[in-house]
C-alpha cells in the first residue's frame, strides 16, 4: 500500500503535467485505454468471459467512477497537488455521510444515529473549509467543486464495487468496464468540448505514464487488501495525501500553509476513522475503487 500510495501521487503529478497539454476527457480516454489494453490482455489470458449477469450494476459503478476520475483530473488542473488528493480522499466522510442519511430517512423511527458517525462527518467538512479557505482562490471555485463531487461519486462507486463483490463478479471484469467506459466518456466528453490537443513525445509519454501508474497502483492496492488487514490499509492508503503534499511543494511550488495543513490532518482522521467505522460494520470490506 506504500508503493501504491506513491504510484497513484505520482499520477497525479503527471496529471498535473499533462493539464496544460490536453483536457480532463482527453486524460481519461487514453489513461482508461491504456488500462482496458492491460486488463482486456490479462482476461483473455485466463480466458474470462466479459458477458456478466448483472450489467446495469456495473453501467452504474463504471457511470460514477468515470464521472469521479473526470472531475478529479480537472480538479488536478487548477488546485495544489495535495488540496485535489484530499478531496478525492473523503470518500469514506461521504459513505459515512450516506449512511447517517439512510439512517434517518429510511431506519426505523427509534434507530439511534451513531453520534461517532456525525463527529466524523462534522469533522471531515470541517477539514474541507481549512483546506479551501486558505489554498483556492476566486478564479479556483470550479476546481474545488469539482474535487468534492469526485470524493463524493468516488464513494458511491466504492458502495457499488461492494455490491458487485457480494454479486460474484470479479475485480478484473468490474474493472475492464469500468476501462472501457472511461475510453467511452473521455472520447465523448472530448468530442462535446471539440479540444482536440496535437501530440508531442512528451505529451504522449506524459499520457502513457498516466495509463501505467494508475495500473500499477491499483494491482498494488489490491494485493495489499487481498492480504492485509482492512483498517490497517486503509490508513496507509492515506499516505497518499503526504506523497501529494511533498510533490505539490517540490514540483509545483504549492503552498504550505499552517490552516492546509491542519485540514488536511482532520480530512485524514475523519477518513480512518470512517473507514473503521465501516469494517466494524462489515468486516470483510472490500478495497476503494480505482477513480
Amino acid at each position: 500500500m506504500v508503493l501504491s500510495s506513491l504510484l497513484f501521487s505520482l499520477m497525479g503529478v503527471t496529471v498535473k503535467l499533462a493539464a496544460p497539454l490536453y483536457g480532463a476527457g482527453e486524460m481519461v480516454m487514453y489513461r482508461s485505454l491504456v488500462g482496458l489494453a492491460l486488463i482486456g490482455g490479462l482476461m483473455r489470458w485466463r480466458a474470462m468471459p466479459l458477458a456478466t449477469p448483472v450489467p446495469a450494476m456495473h453501467a452504474w459503478r463504471s457511470a460514477t467512477g468515470v464521472a469521479a476520475m473526470l472531475l478529479w483530473f480537472h480538479a488536478l488542473g487548477g488546485l495544489p497537488l495535495a488540496t485535489a488528493t484530499t478531496l478525492n480522499y473523503m470518500s469514506p466522510v461521504w459513505i459515512a455521510l450516506f449512511l447517517l442519511g439512510g439512517a434517518v430517512l429510511f431506519g426505523p423511527a427509534r434507530q439511534a444515529v451513531d453520534g461517532r458517525l456525525v463527529a466524523t462527518v462534522l469533522c471531515g467538512f470541517a477539514g474541507v473549509a481549512l483546506v479551501l479557505q486558505p489554498t483556492m482562490t476566486a478564479e479556483q471555485a470550479s476546481h474545488g467543486l469539482s474535487g468534492l463531487l469526485s470524493g463524493m461519486l468516488a464513494a458511491m462507486a466504492y458502495l457499488q464495487v461492494t455490491a458487485l463483490g457480494r454479486a460474484g463478479e470479479p475485480a478484473l471484469r468490474v474493472v475492464c468496464y469500468f476501462s472501457l467506459v472511461g475510453a467511452l466518456a473521455g472520447a465523448l466528453v472530448t468530442l462535446v468540448a471539440g479540444e482536440w490537443h496535437a501530440h508531442s513525445p512528451f505529451g504522449v509519454l506524459l499520457l502513457v505514464a498516466i495509463g501505467l501508474l494508475a495500473a500499477a497502483g491499483q494491482w498494488m492496492m489490491t494485493r495489499a487488501y487481498s492480504h492485509g488487514a482492512t483498517l490497517g490499509i486503509a490508513a496507509l492508503q492515506y499516505l497518499g495525501v503526504a506523497w501529494s503534499f511533498a510533490f505539490g511543494v517540490w514540483l509545483f511550488d504549492d503552498p504550505a500553509t499552517a490552516g492546509a495543513l491542519l485540514g488536511m490532518a482532520l480530512i485524514v482522521s475523519a477518513g480512518v476513522v470512517a473507514t473503521r467505522l465501516r469494517s466494524q460494520a462489515r468486516p470483510d470490506g472490500a478495497p476503494p475503487p480505482e477513480t
